[in-house]
């Protein structure tokens, strides 16, 4: 799975956002519209609470054969046998992730700058996830990527480039021609009435980029 990683639609939770009742809910729908990895990232939730969902949404991305990342917590990854792991800057080291995890999962480094891209590439991340390439509600602590940065970014590195922050079906365009492989989204999925529809619209916008 990981070597044909397919980044296109790339949904993260959030338990505060999202249009339905539970996490596993809104991410079956969200697969199913055509969601092509999933981030669990619930910051609320305690260790043990945020294990047994892992477990739940790991039996759902399997059906579908769509990874299953974790944020942050690489003991969580490891706990329940996810597919990855997405660090900050703030984070554990893509390097030291890679150690502790091996060479077979999916490690993501959130940059916002080249500099950042190039050090995380050289530390074994396989993708790169590049924001706040709009304004966001989602997230308090987020640096501003213009539209030149984040080609910068993308021309820094080999590896795939996810943009993030921001994104949905009316900012989704503008990030045309920035060598992105993908849209990194929150809101614009799980939060809407039907999760499974505003999935489809997604990846049909980042196909016609």
């Amino acid at each position: 799975m990981k070597k044909n990683t397919d980044y296109s639609l790339y949904l993260c939770t959030d338990e505060d956002l999202m249009s339905t009742q539970t996490v596993e809910e809104c991410v079956e729908l969200a697969v199913r519209g055509g969601c092509t990895v999933i981030q669990l990232r619930e910051k609320k939730l305690t260790t043990r609470e945020f294990y047994h969902t892992a477990q739940n949404v790991l039996k759902i991305t399997r059906k579908y054969n769509v990874p299953l990342i974790i944020n942050d917590r690489a003991d969580i990854a490891m706990a329940v046998g996810a597919d990855g792991v997405h660090v900050g800057q703030k984070d554990l080291p893509a390097n030291v992730v890679r150690k502790m995890l091996g060479p077979d999962k999916i490690i993501g480094v959130s940059c916002a700058t080249p500099e950042e891209a190039v050090k995380a590439a050289a530390d074994s991340a396989d993708y790169l996830g590049a924001g706040a390439v709009f304004p966001t509600g989602t997230k308090s602590d987020t640096r501003p990527v213009t539209r030149d940065t984040l080609i910068k970014i993308t021309g820094s590195v080999s590896i795939p480039v996810v943009a993030i922050g921001g994104v949905n079906r009316l900012t989704a365009p503008g990030l045309r021609g920035t060598g992105i492989k993908g849209l990194a989204v929150v809101s614009a999925v799980a939060a809407q009435p039907d999760i499974s529809a505003a999935a489809a619209e997604m990846l049909k916008i980042y196909k016609n980029l």
